[in-house]
């Protein structure tokens, strides 16, 4: 085992201020500083987290047109919403640098590039320099996700070197997309991260499988929501509490090697940073027999083509 070819990985599985801004970028950051502390070098963060998941479209029937309900809670998610360009992640960007530590994190982002109201499920790659590498917007929202969530672009299907590594990711259910999935490999990635709202049913299965179809680490990385994780200033809390479930997501974190096994096991019911060691020399022992994008492709058979360009309504020349 040679130590540059070591790599310390770290998931927050921790609660929102549900669509508070401010309250959940704090405990973001208190959450990258504990895995500073654990001499992380990566820490990451589930599905939307910042500021939340939309918890409240299937317990509010949240497909009714011209809901004054609907309309209310959308308009307090929107202002909760992160604007990259407009430096909402300006401190926990410094929290990276000040800490040297890399960072994914799920975020709720409503694009200056798209009229900055419409929202967007994005993740994004924080370097150890405090520097946003990629902001990579869901291409397409889950099922009820859609009420309230834009589809992406693959201007975020990126990766980014770590240490030995290569480490990419995707949101929650673009995991089982499997062209995405083979556009990171295909970039080198041997660390793959998957983030998710929270519940092990998405994690304990998908965690493993990626892992032996990539020959690549995979670390899944859920959030938790609680009933008591809902503010009291929350609109038409009532009616999202009319009733209470004791988890709304459950958690599910875990780490699996490039041969499929399990690292740390799905993590559930409790909030928590776990770091583990992960050694590069196991991607390139089990790549010897398997490598989707290397020796075990036909390029000349089948063949990926990917627009990574940032979808925009206007585009404008000046003088």
């Amino acid at each position: 085992m040679q130590a540059d070819s070591l790599l310390n990985i770290a998931f927050a599985q921790i609660a929102p201020v549900w669509l508070n801004k401010l309250a959940t970028i704090d405990k973001v950051i208190a959450a990258i500083e504990s895995a500073a502390k654990l001499d992380a070098h990566l820490v990451a963060f589930g599905e939307s987290l910042l500021p939340g998941y939309p918890f409240w479209l299937s317990v509010t029937n949240g497909s009714e047109f011209e809901s004054k309900v609907q309309k209310e809670i959308h308009a307090h998610y929107v202002r909760n919403a992160i604007s990259v360009e407009g430096g909402d992640l300006a401190t926990i960007c410094e929290t990276c640098k000040q800490n040297n530590i890399a960072a994914y994190i799920g975020t709720i982002e409503k694009a200056s590039n798209r009229g900055g109201k419409s929202l967007y499920c994005s993740m994004v790659y924080i370097d150890a320099k405090g520097i946003i590498g990629s902001v990579h917007r869901k291409l397409m929202p889950t099922y009820e996700e859609r009420l309230t969530w834009s589809p992406g672009d693959g201007n975020g299907l990126r990766v980014h070197p770590l240490g030995a590594f290569t480490v990419g990711g995707l949101n929650c259910w673009e995991n089982w997309m499997p062209l995405p999935r083979a556009a990171l490999y295909g970039q080198g990635e041997d660390l793959h991260v998957a983030i998710w709202p929270g519940s092990e049913r998405n994690t304990q299965d998908i965690t493993r499988f990626i892992a032996k179809e990539a020959r690549s680490y995979v670390m899944s990385v859920s959030g938790l929501m609680r009933k008591e994780d809902f503010p009291e200033d929350t609109p038409n809390l009532e009616l999202i509490l009319e009733k209470p479930q004791d988890f709304y997501a459950s958690g599910g974190s875990c780490i699996a090697a490039p041969d499929g096994s399990w690292i740390i096991e799905p993590l559930n019911g409790e909030e928590a940073v776990m770091v583990a060691t992960i050694d590069h020399n196991r991607v390139l022992e089990e790549r010897q027999n398997f490598d989707p994008s290397g020796h075990y492709s036909r390029p000349d058979v089948t063949h990926l083509s990917v627009n990574r360009k940032r979808q925009a309504t206007v585009s404008f020349s000046d003088d």
